[in-house]
């Protein structure tokens, strides 16, 4: 996947206008199935998979002992006894290394499908007329985190509506030999409707003015997902307990440590991963993601901050620039929300 194929801005507002085209290949794919699959998933992961019904998807995470996430991830049903977890690519050892070592004593097999796998994602308000002549599935029957067996271009697939860049649209996973056919196909139909391919930094401000975390910056080994602001996927109700859910209980219970919020500057300075955040001149917490929006016009920031500094808008936040304090507002998560039909 490229950094860009042309102007990162023009991708990026083609994909909130019209469309654009991702080639996500590099994401790994591990299948794991057998009779007890779902009771394995169950016990590795944050969620209950074991209630998810075929052909629907669930995003889930992959927690230590101590509640840090290993990765997170999104686990479609495929069949009754057949799941296939899809994981960041640079974690795919890790993730297929755990739901291994997680799965013993289940009759359940793990296998990393990574290299039988292409996943191509066209993302946007006309990825569906895009897409509708050139799929045997009726998309307006297939709901959001659904997925299925079709064929797109003439090609069998599994097609989801998912997707990371706050549009709606759909992952096309393929077999290697069918993605340039694929794509070939999708690029020149898309292109009347303003179809562009689009590459990693579009891909990057999308899902930042989307809210959505990326492993590596909102989440990592030391951050649990009740620190990101995404308790919800945590099942702690589930009977037979999981890997990590006596740290992630605890965890439930205690007061924040820190709070993944929202920052909109207003210089026309970036603020990058990593950079302090200040309230009245002092260090409340740290970005760990920035960038400036095509969508809103300005640059925008995710962070982790102190707790009582996201309940007092009467603070005055900055963000040090290379030295310079520049002022930041509180925003809400996500920035932006694409309009639902």
């Amino acid at each position: 996947m490229p950094l860009r194929y042309g102007s990162e801005t023009a991708e990026h507002l083609a994909v909130r206008r019209a469309a654009g085209l991702f080639d996500l290949s590099h994401m790994g794919e591990i299948a794991v199935s057998g009779p007890d699959a779902a009771a394995a998933l169950d016990h590795a992961l944050t969620g209950q998979l074991s209630a998810v019904a075929p052909g629907r998807a669930r995003y889930t995470m992959m927690c230590a002992e101590d509640g840090g996430v290993l990765d997170d991830l999104v686990v479609y049903r495929l069949a009754d006894e057949e799941f296939l977890v899809v994981a960041n690519a640079a974690n795919t050892a890790t993730v297929d290394g755990e739901l291994r070592r997680r799965s013993a004593g289940f009759d359940a097999q793990v296998t990393d499908q990574t290299a039988g796998y292409a996943l191509i994602a066209i993302q946007g308000p006309e990825a569906a007329g895009i897409l509708a002549p050139l799929t045997d599935t009726p998309l307006a029957g297939l709901k959001y985190y659904a997925g299925q067996r079709a064929s797109v271009a003439g090609r069998p697939v599994w097609l989801a509506r998912t997707g990371y860049t706050g549009e709606d649209g759909f992952e096309i996973f393929c077999p290697p030999e069918d993605a340039a056919p694929i794509w070939g196909t999708l690029a020149s139909a898309g292109a009347p409707a303003g179809l562009v391919p689009a590459g990693l930094a579009a891909r990057d401000t999308l899902r930042l003015e989307a809210g959505m975390p990326l492993y590596g910056n909102e989440l990592g080994p030391d951050v649990t997902p009740y620190d990101a602001g995404l308790g919800r996927v945590v099942k702690l109700e589930k009977p037979d307990g999981f890997v990590g859910a006596g740290a992630l209980a605890e965890r439930a219970q205690a007061e924040p440590r820190k709070i993944l919020a929202g920052l909109t500057l207003t210089s026309r300075r970036i603020p990058r991963h990593g950079y302090v955040v200040l309230v009245d001149g002092r260090t409340c917490g740290t970005v760990t993601s920035g960038a400036p929006s095509p969508t809103l016009g300005t640059p925008i920031a995710m962070a982790y901050l102190e707790p009582g500094v996201t309940h007092d808008p009467t603070l005055r936040l900055a963000v040090d620039i290379r030295g310079r304090a520049d002022s930041a507002d509180l925003t809400d998560l996500p920035f932006y929300r694409r309009t639902r039909a």
